[in-house]
Protein backbone atom coordinates (compact mmCIF):
# COMPACT_ATOMS: atom_id res chain seq x y z
CA UNK A 1 0.00 0.00 0.00
CA UNK A 2 1.39 3.40 -1.03
CA UNK A 3 1.20 6.14 1.59
CA UNK A 4 -0.90 9.11 0.63
CA UNK A 5 1.07 12.30 -0.07
CA UNK A 6 1.40 14.68 2.86
CA UNK A 7 -0.66 17.80 2.20
CA UNK A 8 1.67 20.78 2.46
CA UNK A 9 1.17 24.50 2.85
CA UNK A 10 4.02 26.92 2.13
CA UNK A 11 4.35 30.35 3.74
CA UNK A 12 6.84 32.65 2.01
CA UNK A 13 7.53 32.33 -1.72
CA UNK A 14 10.82 34.14 -2.17
CA UNK A 15 13.99 32.53 -3.52
CA UNK A 16 13.86 29.57 -1.13
CA UNK A 17 10.10 29.17 -0.73
CA UNK A 18 9.55 29.39 -4.47
CA UNK A 19 12.18 26.74 -5.10
CA UNK A 20 10.70 24.43 -2.47
CA UNK A 21 7.24 24.88 -3.96
CA UNK A 22 8.47 23.83 -7.40
CA UNK A 23 10.26 20.79 -5.94
CA UNK A 24 7.37 19.79 -3.67
CA UNK A 25 4.83 20.13 -6.48
CA UNK A 26 6.64 17.32 -8.33
CA UNK A 27 7.33 15.20 -5.22
CA UNK A 28 5.56 11.85 -4.90
CA UNK A 29 5.41 12.15 -1.08
CA UNK A 30 3.87 15.62 -1.00
CA UNK A 31 0.88 17.51 -2.34
CA UNK A 32 1.12 21.29 -2.15
CA UNK A 33 -2.41 22.49 -1.48
CA UNK A 34 -1.92 26.08 -0.26
CA UNK A 35 0.70 28.82 -0.54
CA UNK A 36 1.03 32.28 0.97
CA UNK A 37 3.10 35.38 0.27
CA UNK A 38 2.62 39.10 0.88
CA UNK A 39 3.54 40.01 -2.70
CA UNK A 40 0.55 39.79 -5.04
CA UNK A 41 2.70 39.56 -8.18
CA UNK A 42 4.42 36.50 -6.73
CA UNK A 43 1.05 34.92 -5.96
CA UNK A 44 -0.14 35.63 -9.49
CA UNK A 45 2.89 33.84 -10.92
CA UNK A 46 2.36 30.84 -8.64
CA UNK A 47 -1.36 30.69 -9.47
CA UNK A 48 -0.58 30.72 -13.19
CA UNK A 49 2.05 27.98 -12.90
CA UNK A 50 0.17 25.87 -10.32
CA UNK A 51 -3.59 26.47 -10.67
CA UNK A 52 -4.27 23.51 -8.37
CA UNK A 53 -2.73 25.40 -5.40
CA UNK A 54 -4.89 27.86 -3.42
CA UNK A 55 -2.91 31.09 -2.92
CA UNK A 56 -3.40 33.84 -0.37
CA UNK A 57 -1.70 36.85 1.20
CA UNK A 58 -2.85 35.81 4.70
CA UNK A 59 -0.85 33.10 6.58
CA UNK A 60 -4.03 32.25 8.52
CA UNK A 61 -5.44 30.79 5.32
CA UNK A 62 -2.67 28.17 5.45
CA UNK A 63 -2.44 27.72 9.21
CA UNK A 64 -6.20 27.34 9.68
CA UNK A 65 -6.88 25.16 6.67
CA UNK A 66 -8.25 21.70 7.41
CA UNK A 67 -6.61 20.24 4.30
CA UNK A 68 -3.05 21.21 5.40
CA UNK A 69 -1.11 18.59 7.38
CA UNK A 70 2.31 20.27 7.40
CA UNK A 71 3.72 23.74 6.80
CA UNK A 72 6.97 24.86 5.19
CA UNK A 73 8.10 28.24 6.55
CA UNK A 74 10.28 30.29 4.21
CA UNK A 75 9.67 33.77 5.63
CA UNK A 76 12.38 36.01 7.06
CA UNK A 77 13.47 34.52 10.42
CA UNK A 78 11.84 37.16 12.64
CA UNK A 79 8.46 35.62 11.76
CA UNK A 80 9.41 31.98 12.36
CA UNK A 81 8.42 31.77 16.02
CA UNK A 82 4.93 33.23 15.68
CA UNK A 83 4.13 31.08 12.66
CA UNK A 84 5.63 27.92 14.16
CA UNK A 85 3.68 28.22 17.40
CA UNK A 86 0.47 28.86 15.44
CA UNK A 87 1.07 25.92 13.11
CA UNK A 88 1.86 23.50 15.92
CA UNK A 89 -1.15 24.76 17.85
CA UNK A 90 -3.28 23.92 14.83
CA UNK A 91 -1.87 20.39 14.75
CA UNK A 92 0.40 20.87 11.76
CA UNK A 93 3.98 19.65 11.42
CA UNK A 94 6.60 22.32 10.64
CA UNK A 95 9.60 22.32 8.30
CA UNK A 96 11.38 25.65 8.82
CA UNK A 97 14.06 27.52 6.94
CA UNK A 98 17.22 28.39 8.79
CA UNK A 99 18.17 30.20 10.93
CA UNK A 100 15.66 29.04 13.50
CA UNK A 101 15.23 32.64 14.64
CA UNK A 102 17.24 35.77 15.41
CA UNK A 103 15.83 36.20 18.90
CA UNK A 104 17.07 33.97 21.72
CA UNK A 105 13.64 34.04 23.36
CA UNK A 106 11.92 33.15 20.09
CA UNK A 107 14.34 30.29 19.45
CA UNK A 108 13.69 28.78 22.87
CA UNK A 109 9.94 29.24 22.38
CA UNK A 110 10.13 27.31 19.11
CA UNK A 111 12.17 24.50 20.63
CA UNK A 112 9.82 24.15 23.60
CA UNK A 113 6.70 24.31 21.44
CA UNK A 114 8.09 21.61 19.17
CA UNK A 115 8.90 19.35 22.11
CA UNK A 116 5.48 19.85 23.69
CA UNK A 117 3.56 19.26 20.46
CA UNK A 118 4.82 15.76 19.66
CA UNK A 119 4.57 16.71 15.98
CA UNK A 120 7.29 16.43 13.35
CA UNK A 121 9.53 19.50 13.25
CA UNK A 122 12.76 20.13 11.34
CA UNK A 123 15.01 22.87 9.98
CA UNK A 124 16.23 22.79 6.39
CA UNK A 125 20.01 22.74 6.72
CA UNK A 126 21.37 21.94 3.27
CA UNK A 127 24.17 19.68 4.55
CA UNK A 128 22.02 17.43 6.71
CA UNK A 129 21.66 14.59 4.19
CA UNK A 130 24.49 15.15 1.69
CA UNK A 131 26.38 11.95 0.92
CA UNK A 132 29.71 13.73 1.47
CA UNK A 133 28.63 14.64 5.00
CA UNK A 134 27.51 11.09 5.71
CA UNK A 135 30.94 9.89 4.53
CA UNK A 136 32.77 12.17 6.98
CA UNK A 137 30.39 11.06 9.72
CA UNK A 138 31.16 7.42 8.91
CA UNK A 139 34.91 8.06 8.83
CA UNK A 140 34.85 9.79 12.21
CA UNK A 141 32.84 6.97 13.79
CA UNK A 142 35.37 4.48 12.41
CA UNK A 143 38.29 6.46 13.83
CA UNK A 144 39.81 7.06 10.40
CA UNK A 145 40.64 10.73 11.13
CA UNK A 146 42.49 9.89 14.33
CA UNK A 147 42.27 12.65 16.93
CA UNK A 148 40.39 15.70 15.65
CA UNK A 149 42.57 18.75 16.31
CA UNK A 150 40.45 21.50 14.80
CA UNK A 151 38.05 22.80 12.17
CA UNK A 152 38.49 25.76 9.81
CA UNK A 153 35.57 27.40 7.99
CA UNK A 154 36.16 30.00 5.27
CA UNK A 155 33.48 31.91 3.35
CA UNK A 156 34.00 34.56 0.67
CA UNK A 157 31.46 36.50 -1.36
CA UNK A 158 32.07 39.00 -4.17
CA UNK A 159 28.42 40.05 -3.81
CA UNK A 160 26.05 39.94 -0.85
CA UNK A 161 23.22 39.12 -1.05
CA UNK A 162 24.09 36.70 -3.81
CA UNK A 163 22.52 37.26 -7.22
CA UNK A 164 19.75 34.68 -6.79
CA UNK A 165 18.72 36.39 -3.52
CA UNK A 166 18.76 39.95 -4.86
CA UNK A 167 15.01 40.45 -4.31
CA UNK A 168 15.27 39.60 -0.60
CA UNK A 169 16.26 43.01 0.74
CA UNK A 170 16.16 41.79 4.36
CA UNK A 171 19.23 39.61 3.68
CA UNK A 172 21.33 42.77 3.55
CA UNK A 173 19.96 44.08 6.83
CA UNK A 174 21.65 43.78 10.19
CA UNK A 175 18.42 42.84 11.97
CA UNK A 176 17.82 39.52 10.16
CA UNK A 177 20.33 39.16 7.35
CA UNK A 178 24.01 38.65 6.67
CA UNK A 179 26.13 35.75 5.51
CA UNK A 180 26.87 34.56 9.06
CA UNK A 181 23.20 33.75 9.59
CA UNK A 182 22.42 32.70 6.05
CA UNK A 183 25.49 30.62 5.16
CA UNK A 184 27.79 30.03 8.14
CA UNK A 185 24.82 28.51 9.98
CA UNK A 186 24.96 25.52 7.59
CA UNK A 187 28.58 24.82 8.50
CA UNK A 188 27.93 25.51 12.17
CA UNK A 189 25.23 22.85 12.04
CA UNK A 190 27.61 20.42 10.32
CA UNK A 191 30.31 20.97 12.94
CA UNK A 192 27.89 20.60 15.86
CA UNK A 193 26.44 17.43 14.39
CA UNK A 194 29.81 15.76 13.81
CA UNK A 195 31.81 16.94 16.82
CA UNK A 196 29.47 18.00 19.61
CA UNK A 197 27.60 21.04 20.93
CA UNK A 198 28.90 24.24 19.34
CA UNK A 199 29.45 27.42 21.32
CA UNK A 200 31.05 30.77 20.57
CA UNK A 201 34.22 31.64 22.50
CA UNK A 202 35.59 34.86 20.96
CA UNK A 203 33.78 36.11 17.85
CA UNK A 204 33.16 39.45 16.15
CA UNK A 205 31.92 41.03 12.93
CA UNK A 206 32.43 44.30 11.05
CA UNK A 207 29.33 46.24 10.00
CA UNK A 208 29.06 49.19 7.63
CA UNK A 209 26.92 52.21 8.48
CA UNK A 210 23.99 50.39 6.89
CA UNK A 211 23.53 46.77 5.97
CA UNK A 212 24.78 43.37 7.06
CA UNK A 213 28.31 42.40 8.02
CA UNK A 214 31.18 42.76 5.56
CA UNK A 215 33.58 40.61 7.58
CA UNK A 216 33.40 38.15 10.47
CA UNK A 217 35.90 36.03 12.33
CA UNK A 218 36.18 34.09 15.51
CA UNK A 219 36.94 31.09 17.66
CA UNK A 220 34.19 28.66 18.57
CA UNK A 221 34.33 25.19 20.11
CA UNK A 222 32.47 22.02 19.21
CA UNK A 223 32.81 20.02 22.39
CA UNK A 224 36.54 20.48 23.05
CA UNK A 225 37.53 20.96 19.40
CA UNK A 226 38.52 24.51 18.36
CA UNK A 227 36.65 25.90 15.36
CA UNK A 228 38.07 28.90 13.49
CA UNK A 229 35.83 30.89 11.14
CA UNK A 230 36.60 33.72 8.72
CA UNK A 231 34.19 35.29 6.27
CA UNK A 232 34.18 38.36 4.04
CA UNK A 233 31.77 39.95 1.56
CA UNK A 234 32.28 42.43 -1.25
CA UNK A 235 35.69 41.16 -2.30
CA UNK A 236 37.28 41.08 -5.75
CA UNK A 237 37.49 37.32 -5.90
CA UNK A 238 35.50 34.12 -6.32
CA UNK A 239 32.81 32.75 -4.04
CA UNK A 240 34.39 30.37 -1.53
CA UNK A 241 32.68 27.78 0.66
CA UNK A 242 35.24 25.70 2.55
CA UNK A 243 35.07 23.54 5.68
CA UNK A 244 38.15 21.62 6.82
CA UNK A 245 38.40 19.07 9.61
CA UNK A 246 41.99 18.47 10.72
CA UNK A 247 42.77 15.00 12.09
CA UNK A 248 46.02 13.37 13.16
CA UNK A 249 45.60 10.50 10.67
CA UNK A 250 43.43 12.00 7.94
CA UNK A 251 41.93 15.41 7.30
CA UNK A 252 38.77 16.18 5.32
CA UNK A 253 37.99 19.22 3.18
CA UNK A 254 34.49 20.05 1.93
CA UNK A 255 34.33 22.67 -0.82
CA UNK A 256 31.40 24.18 -2.69
CA UNK A 257 28.89 22.15 -0.66
CA UNK A 258 29.46 18.81 -2.40
CA UNK A 259 33.17 18.34 -3.20
CA UNK A 260 34.87 16.25 -0.52
CA UNK A 261 38.61 15.61 -0.36
CA UNK A 262 40.70 13.60 2.08
CA UNK A 263 44.32 14.42 2.92
CA UNK A 264 46.50 11.36 3.21
CA UNK A 265 49.87 10.29 1.83
CA UNK A 266 50.89 13.92 1.42
CA UNK A 267 48.10 15.26 -0.80
CA UNK A 268 44.42 16.08 -1.07
CA UNK A 269 42.51 13.35 -2.90
CA UNK A 270 38.89 13.59 -4.12
CA UNK A 271 36.30 11.31 -2.52
CA UNK A 272 33.82 10.00 -5.10
CA UNK A 273 30.37 11.50 -4.66
CA UNK A 274 27.00 10.76 -6.19
CA UNK A 275 25.78 14.25 -5.25
CA UNK A 276 23.07 12.83 -3.02
CA UNK A 277 21.15 15.17 -0.77
CA UNK A 278 18.84 17.94 -1.96
CA UNK A 279 15.68 19.86 -1.14
CA UNK A 280 13.78 16.97 -2.74
CA UNK A 281 15.41 14.34 -0.55
CA UNK A 282 14.96 16.39 2.62
CA UNK A 283 11.30 16.99 1.77
CA UNK A 284 10.97 13.22 1.43
CA UNK A 285 12.57 12.70 4.84
CA UNK A 286 10.22 15.28 6.31
CA UNK A 287 7.20 13.51 4.80
CA UNK A 288 8.39 10.31 6.47
CA UNK A 289 8.72 12.18 9.77
CA UNK A 290 5.15 13.49 9.44
CA UNK A 291 4.01 9.88 8.99
CA UNK A 292 5.88 8.91 12.18
CA UNK A 293 9.29 7.74 10.97
CA UNK A 294 12.12 9.88 12.30
CA UNK A 295 15.36 10.54 10.46
CA UNK A 296 18.83 11.28 11.86
CA UNK A 297 19.50 13.22 8.66
CA UNK A 298 17.03 15.98 9.42
CA UNK A 299 18.03 18.77 11.79
CA UNK A 300 15.77 19.13 14.82
CA UNK A 301 14.97 22.33 16.69
CA UNK A 302 17.42 21.48 19.51
CA UNK A 303 20.52 21.56 17.31
CA UNK A 304 19.10 24.48 15.34
CA UNK A 305 18.83 26.48 18.57
CA UNK A 306 22.49 25.80 19.42
CA UNK A 307 23.44 26.96 15.93
CA UNK A 308 21.31 30.09 16.35
CA UNK A 309 22.98 30.91 19.66
CA UNK A 310 26.46 30.52 18.17
CA UNK A 311 25.56 32.62 15.12
CA UNK A 312 23.90 35.39 17.10
CA UNK A 313 27.06 35.80 19.19
CA UNK A 314 28.54 37.56 16.15
CA UNK A 315 25.77 40.16 16.47
CA UNK A 316 25.98 40.64 20.22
Amino acid sequence: MVDKPVKLGIIGLGAMGGRVLDVAAEHADLEVVRACDLDQATLDRVAAAHPEIAVSRDPADVLGASDVEAVYLATPPAFHAELTVAALGAGKAVFCEKPLSVSAEDGRTMRDAAAASGLATAVNFALSDRDVVLEVERALAAGEAGEVLGVDVRLQFPQWPREFQADAAWLDGRQQGGFVREVFSHFAYLTDRLLGPLRAVDVSADFPAEGSEVAARGLLRAGDVPVHFTGVAGVAGPEVYEWVLWGTRRSYRLRDWARLEVFEDGSWNPVPSRRRGSDASRLGLFAEAVRGTGSPNLAGFDIALRVQEAVEAFHA
